[in-house]
């Protein structure tokens, strides 16, 4: 979609005679009612008024702005003939002057006593006049002054039909981004027009994140020479994005030039506002094939059939008059214009019926500037001007304050001669393909439809080059004492300079990834005394302030820092870590104990006092048992039998059924243990145990021990952060040994880089350990917004990510492979989770048989429970007394055996006659009823019978 007085028909020389004829009775119209507003004036009472035009009209857009003005004010009256007022035009000539503009405007306020002034033409001509308006309460209204800095004045009586250069800001900003620019240059017109766009440009590009380069002034009447000496100095640069706000002629010349010395190639882009974008359709073809590749925008204008009519009508007058000025936008706005003073004016009849010129009381040495009067009528006019509004052939006419609503942008590319719509930018929506399209648009495709670049390019060019006219790209480089293995300077007898080192190889590979040559060369930060010249940060600032292009060294990624200059991605591994001495733990006395943890010991102990007692129940009620004897004797044997299952060397039998299955579940947990405590306990013997000497920084801060960081680094703030005072600095890794070795510090903090340095020569006396307190690790610096920040990056990823950068990190930090001491382990014990399955398992059984055990032994005494004869406790010491006592052969049957011998009687089969009774001498039971004390009356014979 293209703008429709874009579609403006021309004329062939053959046909013009005829077109002519076919137009003299528009002409006549048009003339017919210029000549009636006499007449009607006094038939109809019909009130005139005045109304100043200041126009260039020795300009193009001076001339067709006349002629728009013309035709509107025909079209509005043929339309309104019951109006009471008609407007009167007085046209004067600026001839492009500032001082004549102001002397036209003084003559009408002064002698015609206008109403209102349509103009002036220039913004720098708005400047002055806008005074005088004020100074009169005239409206001045201009349809070609576009400078933002006009509504500073805030006049009441200013009003501006025509956008602002400030309104057309987000548009070129949201182009710029959308093609991933981080850096223009600003080609501008030396005066107030082209300076009134700068600051909101500027800002709107800041927003973006985009910075303006370089910004290249032009004279308004700049010669050829000038202006090719000008694009000389930008080709010079290395930003490749030029956004040019100029209007013609000055334009036109510019880019006529910038074709002839070859900026018009594939490696540019161009950019142009709506100071020329409204002017395409009028511009010489031999201009626009010049700017083959431009984009630019200009405001949307609608399609309406009022406007195809006004066309019409414009070229009528065009042909009639020989004229050349094709249409463009401002001739739309000055037609708009029109209308707006003549409904303006209409609302205002009664006001101007009356309207008279109040003179002030002057001396007679007054100049003309102060000797004109005040308007009666002008607060009137400026308010109904400020209420007015309606559909115009711009599109919606309407003010937001005293400035024009601003429209949707289109975003135009010059292909060969003409324009082609490649997209619109709206507030709301931003850059767009359609206006209010049907379909929904993907987010994949491209915002813009198909764009002709400068050269014939099809995709848009990166926007910035190495120029050939450029010096080297200049690196700096610290001067280092220690670490040199990351950056080493060395001087040679001619005072030229060796730099090398791990940041040097990784810079070196990254320019040899970049798909174009960057030539470039390292300079030392040094003094004099080749000594360093400054620390890290001052060398950061150097770069903002461009002294150098960039910075290549051991330089931390940190947010303080970027908040100047742009990183590129890192190129190392990122964060800060606590470096502390090895403690060997095979020195310990008690280490025959670390196997396993004492929660094990505790619990291994119990187990084996428990299945003595276990054994212990289960047997000595046996018959031949080693589990009898004297109370001590049986304490013993229960120790002795339980902890002697640990080298199984027990000689006891065991004779119960029940304390057999209980012992092979145990000699299996015991076996377990066992060859579990040798082989750890073996481990610990033959392999050196190295542990930190601290392991949190908490610890640290507790003891209020000495930390060591090294010299000039950030790691001090970081440190001071975690109220960590007592702090030594190092500059080199045999200084740092140097300070362990004298106690003189407990642990240090380093980024990861280093201390992988450090280990790779120390790895056998220090470890890393604690937390890795995150970084973003090594980059390089360039200046914010430098357009080599986002190839460097890529080129970055590309080669930390292939076997260059394992090389590099070989040849100049070492290693770290090589090292073979044991990782540190926290702790190498058993702990009781290990063995918590087999001892549920076996203390289940154990817990099985032994309640077994009980419930048939009392079973078997289910008589004496019974018996109701004996009071519960006598029974209760009874069963126990059974369950204590050992089996012999009763008394009665065998009395040998009370008197002590050992013999017994045998039957036939080979056995004892006699019957097995328990006894046990420490406890004794009354044999007599008479030895029975304090028992109720009756349970004496109860008591002979249970004796006897």
């Amino acid at each position: 979609m293209s703008s429709p007085f874009i579609h403006i028909m021309m004329f062939s020389n053959k046909s013009a005679d005829l077109k002519r004829a076919s137009c003299l009775s528009n002409y006549h119209y048009l003339c017919l009612n210029l000549v009636l507003l006499g007449s009607i004036e006094s038939t109809l009472a019909l009130v005139p008024v005045r109304v100043g035009v200041v126009l260039d009209m020795n300009t193009n857009v001076g001339k067709m702005g006349m002629a728009s003005m013309n035709i509107a004010l025909a079209d509005f009256y043929a339309a309104n003939q019951q109006f009471q007022t008609r407007l009167v035009l007085s046209t004067r000539d600026s001839k492009g002057d500032v001082i004549s503009a102001a002397g036209e405007v003084v003559d009408l306020l002064k002698n015609e006593k206008v109403e209102a002034i349509i103009g002036p033409f220039t913004s720098m001509e708005a400047y002055f006049v806008i005074h005088l308006g004020q100074k009169a309460h005239v409206p001045i209204i201009s349809f070609t002054a576009t400078s933002p800095t006009l509504t500073s004045i805030r006049s009441p009586y200013f009003f501006r039909t025509v956008l602002s250069d400030s309104d057309q800001v987000n548009a070129i900003s949201a182009i710029v981004e959308a093609f991933g620019w981080r850096e223009v240059t600003l080609v501008y017109v030396d005066d107030e027009f082209g300076q009134g766009i700068v600051p909101f440009l500027g800002e709107a590009l800041e927003e973006k994140d985009v910075t303006i380069a370089h910004r290249s002034t032009i004279p308004s009447s700049a010669t050829s020479d000038q202006i090719v000496a000008e694009l000389y100095m930008l080709m010079s640069k290395q930003t490749r994005v030029f956004i040019v706000h100029m209007a013609d002629p000055v334009c036109y010349s510019f880019f006529v030039e910038a074709n002839r010395l070859g900026m018009m190639s594939q490696e540019y882009a161009w950019i142009i506002t709506d100071a020329m974008g409204n002017l395409l359709n009028s511009t010489n073809p031999n201009v626009m094939e010049s700017m083959e590749g431009v984009l630019g925008v200009r405001p949307y204008v609608p399609r309406t059939s009022s406007l195809g009519q006004f066309q019409e009508n414009y070229m009528n007058q065009l042909v009639l008059n020989n004229g050349n000025s094709k249409l463009t936008v401002f001739g739309l706005w000055a037609y708009d214009t029109i209308t707006a003073v003549a409904i303006a004016a209409e609302n205002v009849a009664e006001s101007i019926k009356h309207a008279s010129f109040l003179m002030p009381n002057t001396s007679s040495y007054v100049t003309d500037l102060e000797n004109f009067g005040v308007s009666s009528v002008g607060s009137d006019l400026i308010r109904a001007l400020s209420n007015t509004s309606f559909k115009g052939l711009a599109g919606s006419f309407r003010f937001n304050g005293q400035e024009l609503q601003s429209p949707p942008y289109e975003v135009v590319n010059v292909v060969g001669s003409g324009v082609r719509v490649v997209g619109y930018w709206t507030e709301e929506d931003g850059i767009v393909r359609e206006l209010n399209p049907t379909t929904q648009v993907s987010t994949s495709e491209s915002k813009f439809k198909s764009i002709l670049w400068p050269g014939d390019r099809t995709s848009p060019p990166k926007g910035w080059v190495l120029p050939v006219n450029e010096e080297k790209l200049r690196v700096l480089v610290p001067v280092k004492d220690g670490f040199s293995e990351f950056v080493h300077v060395s001087w040679n007898s001619d005072n030229s300079t060796n730099v090398q080192g791990f940041c040097i190889d990784v810079f070196d590979e990254v320019i040899k990834a970049l798909p174009y040559g960057v030539p470039y060369e390292y300079i030392p930060y040094a003094t004099v005394n080749r000594t360093s010249a400054g620390t890290y940060d001052e060398m950061v600032y150097e770069v903002y302030l461009k002294n150098y292009d960039a910075f290549v060294g051991d330089l931390t990624i940190i947010a303080n820092r970027s908040r100047y200059v742009d990183f590129t991605l890192p190129f190392t591994e990122s964060g800060v870590s606590m470096l502390v001495p090895y403690i060997n733990k095979n020195h310990k006395a008690w280490l025959f104990l670390t196997p396993l943890t004492w929660q094990l010991w505790l619990t291994s102990f119990c187990s084996f006092v428990t299945i003595g007692i276990v054994i212990w129940i289960l047997e000595h009620r046996e018959r031949d048992t080693d589990f009898r004897g004297t109370l001590r004797h049986q304490v013993g044997m229960i120790m002795w039998y339980s902890f002697s299952t640990m080298v199984f060397s027990q000689r006891e039998i065991i004779r119960n059924n029940f304390a057999r299955i209980i012992m092979i579940f145990w000699f299996f947990v015991v076996l377990i243990l066992t060859q579990s405590y040798t082989a750890n306990l073996a481990s610990l013997l033959t392999v050196q145990q190295l542990t930190p000497s601290i392991t949190d920084i908490q610890t640290l801060i507790k003891t209020n021990a000495n930390v060591g960081y090294q010299e000039g680094s950030f790691v001090y703030q970081f440190l001071k952060n975690k109220n960590l005072s007592s702090l030594l600095q190092y500059s080199s890794p045999d200084e740092l040994h140097e300070l362990f070795m004298n106690r003189s510090i407990a642990a240090a903090f380093d980024e990861l880089p280093y201390i992988k340095l450090f280990l790779s020569n120390y790895c056998t006396q220090y470890t890393m350990t604690g937390p890795v307190y995150k970084t973003d690790g090594f980059g390089f610096v360039f200046p914010a917004g430098s357009p080599l920040v986002s190839d460097i990056s890529k080129a970055v990823l590309n080669v930390t990510e292939s076997d260059i950068m394992f090389q590099i990190e070989n040849a100049w930090l070492g290693d770290s492979s090589s090292c073979t001491t044991t990782p540190f382990s926290p702790s190498n014990s058993l702990g009781l989770e290990s063995f918590m399955g087999l001892f549920g398992i076996v203390g289940g059984i154990a817990a099985f048989f032994v309640l077994l055990h009980i419930g048939i032994f009392l079973f078997r005494q289910r008589d004496l429970l019974r018996d109701r004869r004996l009071p519960i406790w006598i029974r209760g010491i009874l069963v126990y007394q059974k369950f204590i006592e050992a089996y012999q052969i009763n008394p009665e049957c065998t009395p040998a055996l009370q008197s002590g011998k050992s013999d017994a009687r045998a039957n036939g089969n080979g056995r004892s006659t006699g019957v097995v009774v328990p006894i046990d001498e420490s406890i004794r039971v009354p044999k007599a009823p008479e030895e029975i004390t304090n028992l109720p009356q009756g349970h004496t014979q109860e008591i002979e019978l249970v004796t006897s």
